[in-house]
C-alpha cells in the first residue's frame, strides 16, 4: 500500500472518529440539557411523554400500551404516504418515496460504539454484583440488616403503591425540583413586570397624583 492512500485511509478513519466521539457528546449534552430543564420546550414534551407513557403502563398491559403505539404510528406514516401519493398523482410530479430521506440514512450502529458502551454497563453490572454478594452473603452482618429493615419497609409501600405509581410520583418531584429554580425567576421577573406597569399607570393617573400630593 503507497504512502498516500495509507495516510487517505488513517485521516478518513480518524474523521469518523471524530464524528461519532461528536455525536456522541451532542446527545449527552442533550440528555443532561432535558434533565435540567435548559430547554423548558423539550424538556416539557420529554417529561408529557413520560409522564403518558407511564399513566398508559399503569391502566393497560406493557403489549398493549406498545401495540397502540406501533399501530398510531403505523396510522400516521401510511395515511402520509398514501396522501403523498395521490397529491403527486394529480400533480403529476416524480418527487419519489416522502421518506426517502429517512430510507437513506444509515441508522446501524457502530461495533467501537456498541463495545463502548457494552464495557460501561460491565462496570457497572459487576459492581452491583459484588454489592449484591456483600449484601446477601452477610459479609458484614450490619450492612445486610440493614438492607432487610428496607426491604421489609417496602413491602408495606408495595401494597399500597404499584411500581408504576412510584415513577409518577418520582418523576414529578424530581421535575418539580429541578424546574423550580425557573419557576422561581419566571414568577420575580413578572411580579417586577406588573409592578413596574402599575407605577407607570399611577404615574399617568391624575387621581393618583393629586392624593400622593395631599399626603
Amino acid at each position: 500500500m503507497d504512502p498516500v492512500t495509507q495516510s487517505a485511509q488513517i485521516s478518513s478513519s480518524q474523521g469518523f472518529a471524530d464524528g461519532q466521539n461528536s455525536a456522541t457528546k451532542e446527545s449527552k449534552l442533550s440528555a443532561k440539557d432535558l434533565i435540567h430543564w435548559r430547554d423548558p420546550k423539550k424538556s416539557g414534551v420529554a417529561f408529557g411523554l413520560s409522564l403518558l407513557m407511564l399513566l398508559s403502563l399503569a391502566a393497560f398491559s406493557i403489549i398493549s400500551v406498545v401495540s397502540y403505539l406501533l399501530l398510531a404510528l403505523l396510522c400516521v406514516t401510511i395515511t402520509f404516504r398514501i396522501y403523498k401519493s395521490v397529491v403527486q398523482a394529480v400533480q403529476k410530479s416524480n418527487e419519489g418515496h416522502p421518506f426517502k430521506a429517512l430510507i437513506d440514512k444509515d441508522v446501524s450502529i457502530a461495533p467501537e460504539s456498541f463495545r463502548k458502551h457494552v464495557d460501561a454497563s460491565l462496570t457497572y453490572i459487576n459492581r452491583a454484583l459484588k454489592q449484591m454478594s456483600h449484601l446477601f452473603l452477610v459479609e458484614d452482618l450490619v450492612d445486610s440488616l440493614k438492607l432487610a429493615v428496607v426491604m421489609w419497609l417496602l413491602t408495606y409501600v408495595g401494597a399500597v403503591f404499584n411500581g408504576i405509581t412510584i415513577l409518577i410520583l418520582g418523576g414529578n418531584i424530581c421535575s418539580r425540583l429541578l424546574f423550580q429554580t425557573q419557576i422561581d425567576q419566571y414568577i420575580d421577573l413578572a411580579r417586577t413586570q406588573v409592578n413596574t406597569t402599575i407605577a407607570k399607570l399611577q404615574e399617568k393617573l391624575p387621581g393618583a397624583v393629586k392624593r400622593s400630593k395631599t399626603e
